[in-house]
């Protein structure tokens, strides 16, 4: 499964490990994505969408 928000397109973003001794690893932050069960022109569809957009109300959640 990629992990993008299907409502905002919200993807990992990538940067550094920085240790004490200034050691640089790589390593990626995902967005915080849950499946969720919404309202798409009328049909219910499962989603794969960030918080910030269930927050926001850009998604419509069934229950």
């Amino acid at each position: 499964m990629a992990r993008v928000c299907e409502i905002c397109g919200k993807k990992p973003v990538y940067g550094n490990n920085i240790s004490h001794a200034h050691n640089l690893t790589r390593r990626r932050w995902n967005p915080n994505l849950q499946e969720v069960r919404a309202r798409v022109n009328g049909r219910t569809k499962r989603m794969t969408v960030c918080t910030t957009c269930i927050k926001s109300n850009r998604v419509t959640k069934v229950a």
